[in-house]
């Protein structure tokens, strides 16, 4: 231990010593510096991981993301290799403070949502459980957004999270760059040899792809896995004849459009030159990565495939990876001279998709068109899969032409369907939690499951518990290692022993401790960012996520204006006060959510001012929400929102979150919720809403205005917003947002929900006036989550779909 404090503090002073001027050493400075000093500790390490995993005979496991949002490196790395206290030592000596040291690391800005903490979170866990997983993605030079908030309006300015352009814990492996093709043409001629067709890609343009890793770093055994993250670079950087002749902008035009790939995460595609640049993203990532997969394995075996389906599996997280089967299939046959049944084989054994989603249109199409300008060669493989897929379709269901129509991968708009496309080219097709599967098979891709029953399964989510207890919630972790000690961060199901308190008043005083602890932090920053004063006796009442419209942040807004309502009318005996925070980014394009945020800003404006509210109800947005900002605030949440309507959330991770740390959800039958409600049962779970039966029975049926006639709360609630009572300076700003909640096609159903919401919130409220029994039931929360850690999940995903030893 001595040795390993000195050398972490020899390490940490030679990179503080570089520094050019020590006077005007920054936060950021010694957050570079420990960075370094950490990275240097854990190589040996890393070393170690990549030969026993790619230089031994095993199977190994890739995972193809467009996100990856693992925010910040710094803590979490400093308790898995478990040098805690190493570090403290050495920085007390340093007269430094982790802590603070830690604040001044930028968020990495490589996801958007819960789709990149997801795949954060399963790197975390194929890490501590030792599996031979490599993670692929993209590094983005900027995040999706910072978001500001002014008169109540989101504003979008650049996430420059990559400050100079480099980033601590990465190491540039650029002897491993390779080469991905863009435009050109396509063409055919037989080899005078063999006979055999050769297919050649002309491309218009090459773009290099340039590694980048990041360790991985597994719970204190040993293992450190690698994300490769690809960075997009021009062949040619600069064109000296364009220069010399005067043609300035020219002469680095080609290097601007190849770093345009990895410039922004998700550029808005609601453009053509958005949509392009998109599919571009997408291709980039799958080709890169599959070239390199491909290139270390000819490196070992030569041009032998016949055993790479058995030592190889893909995991394609959503459907913006789905080209690698296109992908797959072109370099087993272009480069490597495999035929069609051949490279088939092999592809259709080691292609894995998982599904994200039930909403219609967030499953990703691309128009031919498109696609035959960027991906010629790409386009003909689909093409050519989608031939060989019909024929199957048409033996399933000889002469059913609209069966074929509603399965082909390419429909008759011409529009390529690439959900499709992954479950044709997959061996597994697995949903995020129980409903959600069901979904899939029921509803969503009903004829695919009819097909192939065989390639549908059911992964629910999880989230690591190292990250989202033990390092974000110190105090909570250091009350269940003296409890329980401290095995239950690799195994959570040692979780289940912390029941055993629940009638112990010292320890639910002490749990009780903790939480307003970790309120009293987040008060202090909100306050300082807001100027909003709380009080940590109230409720902390949480939604935190995307805004949408089906994530329904609106029917808490018309909760929240109906407790104005109740406040201003004196009908306040037996109150409970309320803190209600939100917190999300709105899509750059999407107005409807961007309308949402300055609804909430505005009530919030009026609430807070109002003296004849006071501390009895507080709202807060929290601007530029991002994975530390959830670091944060899910230690010190009471209430957790999770509301969408029921049918739409495919699983959600933010709710696991909250449970883990005591938090109470209040939610409909909607994704994971159900199997929390299961875990957790009904006396620990505020449950309201339609069922996902009863949601799709309502279509053609639903009648907002008869519900708002009907219910006299619901009608003192739209009426304040009808008259503009929270835009009394903006006439008819939020007309749309009221035209939509009673426009009866609205596919949310949201005043449907509405009077069972209020009962369930009325509920909460008396219940948490009772702080034994909240105890009691937070406890019981935390004690029950151990379903919901992403070590269970990716056992799962291992015992079912990758088989890796």
């Amino acid at each position: 231990m001595n040795n390993e404090h000195t050398d972490l503090k020899t390490s940490l002073l030679h990179y503080l010593q570089n520094q050019l001027d020590r006077r005007f050493t920054t936060k950021q400075d010694y957050n570079r510096a420990v960075a370094m000093a950490i990275r240097d500790h854990l190589m040996p390490a890393w070393r170690e991981t990549l030969h026993r995993h790619h230089h031994q005979t095993q199977r190994h496991a890739y995972y193809l993301s467009m996100e990856f949002l693992i925010g910040r490196s710094l803590i979490n790395n400093v308790q898995n290799l478990g040098i805690e206290n190493e570090v403290t030592q050495a920085f007390n000596e340093l007269g430094l403070s982790l802590e603070e040291i830690q604040q001044a690391e930028m968020d990495a800005g490589l996801g958007n949502g819960g789709l990149g903490r997801l795949a954060a979170c399963f790197m975390d866990s194929c890490a501590s459980l030792d599996l031979p997983v490599t993670g692929y993605g993209l590094r983005y030079e900027y995040g999706l957004f910072r978001q500001l908030i002014r008169n109540g309006h989101q504003i979008e300015t650049p996430d420059c999270w990559l400050d100079f352009n480099s980033y601590p814990w990465e190491i540039n492996r650029k002897e491993y760059t390779c080469k991905v093709k863009f435009g050109g043409h396509s063409w055919a001629q037989k080899d005078p040899d063999t006979g055999r067709l050769i297919i050649t890609w002309q491309p218009d343009e090459e773009v290099l792809a340039v590694p980048f890793d990041v360790p991985i770093v597994g719970y204190r055994n040993g293992t450190v896995n690698t994300l490769r993250l690809w960075d997009a670079n021009a062949t040619e950087a600069f064109k000296l004849d364009d220069f010399n002749a005067g043609s300035y902008f020219e002469a680095v035009a080609e290097k601007n459009k190849a770093k345009n790939i990895t410039m922004v995460l998700y550029p808005n595609d609601s453009n053509e030159n958005g949509k392009s640049l998109r599919l571009r993203q997408q291709y980039f990532l799958v080709s890169a990565s599959l070239q390199d997969v491909l290139i270390h394995w000819v490196k070992k075996h030569g041009q032998d495939f016949t055993q790479f389906a058995q030592s190889n599996v893909f995991q394609l997280n959503d459907t913006h990876p789905s080209l690698a089967v296109a992908e797959l299939m072109r370099l087993l046959i272009d480069r490597y001279q495999l035929d069609w049944q051949q490279a088939w084989l092999i592809v259709s054994q080691t292609m894995a998709y998982t599904n994200h989603t039930l909403l219609p249109e967030a499953l990703e199409a691309w128009p031919q068109s498109l696609m035959r300008q960027l991906l010629p060669r790409p386009l003909e493989i689909i093409e050519e899969i989608n031939r060989h897929f019909l024929v199957k379709v048409s033996y399933k269901w000889p002469g059913d032409l609209d069966k074929q129509r509603e399965l082909s991968i390419i429909d008759d708009n011409g529009t390529i369907r690439m959900a499709h496309l992954a479950i044709v080219g997959s061996f597994s097709v697995n949903g995020v939690a129980a409903l959600h599967s069901e979904l899939l098979k029921n509803k969503i891709f009903n004829s695919f499951y009819q097909l192939w029953p065989h390639k549908f399964n059911n992964k629910t989510n999880g989230v690591t518990p190292r990250r989202w207890i033990a390092a974000v919630n110190p105090e909570l972790r250091n009350l269940i290692n003296e409890t329980l000690g401290t095995h239950w961060l690799s195994d959570l199901n040692e979780l289940k022993h912390l029941e055993t308190y629940q009638n112990d008043a010292s320890f639910l005083a002490h749990w009780r401790r903790i939480k307003q602890n970790n309120k009293q932090r987040l008060a202090d920053y909100l306050t300082k960012e807001t100027g909003i004063e709380l009080d940590i006796q109230a409720m902390f009442d949480v939604q935190v996520k995307r805004i949408h419209e089906y994530k329904r942040q609106l029917l808490n807004v018309l909760h929240l204006i109906h407790l104005y309502i109740q406040i201003k009318n004196g009908h306040t005996e037996n109150w409970t006060n309320r803190v209600v925070i939100f917190g999300g980014k709105a899509a750059p394009g999407y107005w409807m959510a961007k309308l949402t945020i300055k609804l909430i800003n505005n009530l919030a404006e009026i609430i807070n001012k109002d003296q004849d509210v006071g501390d009895k109800l507080k709202v807060v947005f929290y601007p530029d929400y991002r994975v530390s900002a959830m670091e944060m605030i899910c230690p010190a949440t009471d209430l957790s929102e999770q509301i969408s309507t029921a049918g739409k959330e495919a699983s959600g991770t933010g709710n696991m979150k909250f449970m883990m740390n005591g938090a109470l959800t209040i939610g409909t039958l909607d994704g994971a919720n159900v199997e929390i409600l299961e875990a957790v049962g009904q006396d620990n779970f505020f449950l309201f809403g339609l069922e996902a039966p009863q949601i799709q029975a309502l279509a053609g049926h639903y009648q907002p205005q008869m519900l708002i006639n009907q219910d006299r709360d619901l009608k003192a609630v739209m009426q304040l917003l009808e008259v503009g009572h929270f835009n009394l300076f903006e006439p008819g700003l939020f007309n749309p947002l009221l035209d939509s909640l009673k426009d009866p096609s609205d596919p949310w159903k949201t005043l449907a929900d509405f009077r069972s919401y209020i009962d369930a919130q009325a509920l909460a409220a008396k219940t948490y006036l009772d702080q034994e029994k909240w105890s009691k039931m937070s406890l019981l929360n935390c004690a029950r989550s151990s379903c919901f850690s992403a070590d269970r999940t990716i056992k799962e995903y291992n015992k079912d779909i990758w088989k890796l030893s």
